[in-house]
């Protein structure tokens, strides 16, 4: 065998980081040279496009030849032998770098904002060769291979070569969609790591397998958009929370397909009046009991109910039936399985080295590093691909509490403070405000909702008035505080008046969303019908009369699937809502107070246009404790569009309610929650009522048991 440079040794040993440097064509004393390594091969010959061919010199037992080049053109392939087959391949260490140097420098800096067009493995053709280009971000490991279905699963196959920062490159021809793929890392220490999935893969194989998998872009359709402006503060939003695996199932327990939910999933919800569709996190996940709130793949839809075009076509599918998609989106942490994000160089490279700083003791994930540009690049880039290329119309941040503040759910002394001493993550709150500048610079007409349950101040204001940016703000203090009072019995709701009366103390100091989410339906919680007390038609009744409060009430709303038909279970991932329940009239009933109650909300601007402005509220009783009564009015922008809205959370009548009006002369009742319609009582007044003539305009109201009436003057 010829005597070897240490280089080559490297090569043999899976430990060169700059293969390119050593394998491929290279010319040394004015000769071609072709280098290859091509384990297990007997015979190798480089030939040239014009057929001609010259045999390589297998100089190592390892797979190692090397002999001059056929002739004078550049592209060549391998014309290899392992035993009794003969393959012919293209070498590619023969092909030129993958990533532009003003890549690299928008990479370095951090401001790559379309860093999935770059990263992860993009089918393309190279010099007129098909293949897939390959890059990862590793800027601390000593050597980075690509193993797949299409090497063998062998680390020395394909080692890349890196570039500017620790971005490691190959471009492999002939692989194509389908094949499955992970990178085999040798850390800083000369450690060898578990494989890793690709942190920018676009598919995933179906849990419990881990490798990514590579997919042919072009087979994504270009997004159906959703027509007008659904997410503006003035238009009715209502949304419909959705867990894909759990909202119905097939025979045998079996998840829908993302094709199979596009066939009934939007026709269910347009037909109950709602406008948007929120997806509890469809980024791949391994554990299902994680509802996708610990995914390992953020840009790749999950692949239990299909393929990536599959999940293209349910977002089109909605947008088609009027619906605004908005997702679940988790830049707050991620789980620490060894296939994932952990320390994927060897070092901590996208969480924080200190576990005061990069663990969440609650939940036993990681933490993103928001102080290190890349990771604030990966996370905003993130955020961009789904609103881009699945055309998603809006992103829901989980979790920003435990972002913003560094002592979240930690012991006194179990936590680092920032520069100045405080507990504010100043760090998370720069990437923050990142994110919903450049998604509301490049999509003007989504939105982002802030999961945040603190009094922190101006989440849903602008960046440049100091706010995050948030285009809304979940508003949990009123969910936990009406919750509480409705779970009362109405004879104790006298001494919770108050937890009613608060919300609309800060009901306008941000741009608030009203939510009974999947996780009041969890953890022995109960579903919302669950918290309702009394006998069957005080629970029904409670019920309905809660919800007619939440749609008269200012802010945007969101409810929890099967919410609507008032489950009585709670809520279990691992099996389909109860929709027998729709079998008895009760449960019926509480749909139909929700279809009505978004179809009036989205019909009458009283009731929409100015959700977050104080001019669109005005209370008009407010004292009546011992009756449980709450009286106000919503307003639209026109003089006239008004409504008057009363709820009574006792099981009392009350005849003859004087209430002021604005205007004199007829008011006409256009929803009742004790209609019969829905299972009450039908108490109410008519249809409608006429103004009693005094000092000002006045109503004397027939108010039903446990009950909502929505009246608004005849134009």
């Amino acid at each position: 065998m010829t005597k070897l440079p240490a280089e080559a040794y490297a090569i043999l040993e899976g430990r060169h980081s700059d293969p390119f440097h050593y394998l491929g064509l290279h010319v040394e004393n004015n000769k071609s040279v072709v280098r290859a390594f091509l384990p297990n091969a007997s015979l190798v010959e480089a030939v040239e496009e014009s057929g001609e061919s010259a045999v390589l010199e297998k100089v190592h037992d390892a797979g190692l030849f090397i002999g001059p080049a056929p002739g004078p053109s550049k592209r060549y392939k391998l014309r290899a032998t392992f035993g009794e087959n003969v393959v012919e391949l293209y070498d590619p260490y023969d092909f030129p770098p993958i990533l532009t140097d003003f890549d690299l420098y928008l990479l370095g800096e951090g401001n790559h904002q379309r860093l999935y067009d770059k990263l992860g493995a993009h089918m393309m053709t190279l010099d007129g060769v098909r293949g897939v280009a390959f890059v990862v971000f590793a800027p601390n490991a000593k050597r980075v291979s690509v193993v797949g279905d299409f090497n063998f699963w062998d680390n020395r196959r394909h080692a890349m070569r890196v570039r500017g920062q620790g971005y490691w490159e190959i471009f492999i021809p002939g692989v194509t969609a389908g094949d499955c793929y992970k990178f085999d890392i040798v850390g800083p220490n000369n450690q060898r790591l578990p494989l890793k999935a690709d942190p920018l893969a676009f598919a995933t194989e179906m849990r419990p397998n881990t490798a990514s998998v590579v997919i042919d872009e072009a087979r994504l359709p270009p997004p159906f958009p959703i027509a007008g402006q659904p997410n503006r503060l003035s238009a009715p939003m209502s949304i419909y929370e959705v867990h894909l695996g759990s909202w119905r199932k097939k025979e045998g327990n079996h998840w829908l397909t993302y094709r199979e939910l596009a066939e009934t999933l939007p026709q269910y919800v347009r037909d109950l009046g709602f406008t948007h569709i929120e997806f509890l996190p469809v980024s791949e996940h391994p554990f299902d009991g994680s509802w996708g709130y610990q995914p390992t793949g953020l840009f790749a839809p999950t692949s239990r109910f299909g393929k990536p075009e599959d999940f293209a076509a349910l977002v089109d599918a909605c947008h088609k039936e009027g619906l605004a998609i908005l997702l679940d989106w988790v830049p707050g942490h991620f789980p620490d399985d060894p296939h994932g994000l952990a320390m994927f160089d060897g070092t901590a490279l996208y969480e924080h080295a200190n576990p005061l700083q990069g663990r969440h003791l609650d939940w036993g994930t990681l933490i993103y590093n928001y102080g290190r540009t890349e990771v604030v690049n990966f996370l905003v880039s993130n955020a961009l691909f789904w609103l881009e290329r699945y055309g998603i119309d809006g992103l829901r941040v989980d979790a920003v509490a435990s972002m913003l503040y560094l002592d979240y759910s930690r012991p006194a002394g179990g936590w680092i403070p920032n520069k100045y001493g405080g507990r504010e993550n100043i760090e998370a709150i720069e990437f923050l405000r990142r994110f919903n500048t450049e998604v509301f610079a490049k999509f003007p007409n989504a939105t982002t909702a802030a999961e945040e349950s603190t009094a922190w101040p101006q989440v849903s204001r602008p960046v440049e008035f100091g706010g995050l940016g948030f285009g809304y703000k979940w508003n949990m203090g009123w969910m936990h505080d009406t919750l509480n009072y409705v779970s009362k019995d109405p004879i104790h709701r006298r001494y919770h008046h108050d937890q009613i009366l608060f919300g609309l103390h800060y009901a306008f100091s941000e741009n608030f969303i009203l939510p009974l989410s999947h996780d009041e339906v969890v953890h022995g919680k109960r579903s919302i019908l669950g918290r309702m007390p009394g006998d069957d038609w005080q629970r029904f009744a409670n019920l309905r009369a809660y919800y007619a409060f939440m749609f008269g009430h200012p802010g945007k709303k969101l409810l929890f699937m099967g919410s609507e038909f008032g489950q009585e279970r709670e809520w279990n991932h691992d099996h389909s809502l109860d929709w027998h329940l729709l079998g008895q009239p009760k449960h019926r009933g509480i749909q139909s107070v929700i279809r009505d109650l978004n179809n009036l909300y989205r019909t009458l601007p009283a009731l929409h246009e100015l959700d977050c402005d104080p001019a669109g509220f005005e209370w008009v009783v407010t004292d009546d404790a011992d009756r449980n009564v709450f009286v106000w009015i919503r307003k639209g922008n026109a003089a006239r569009d008004r409504c008057l809205i009363a709820v009574n959370f006792s099981p009392s009548v009350y005849h003859d309610y004087r209430v002021k009006v604005p205007f004199p002369g007829h008011w006409r009742e256009v929803f009742n929650s004790d209609s019969s319609h829905y299972g009450g009582t039908n108490v109410g007044n008519v249809g409608q009522i006429k103004t009693l003539e005094g000092p000002v305009p006045y109503l004397d109201l027939t108010v039903p048991p446990l009950a909502a009436i929505f009246l608004v003057p005849d134009m």
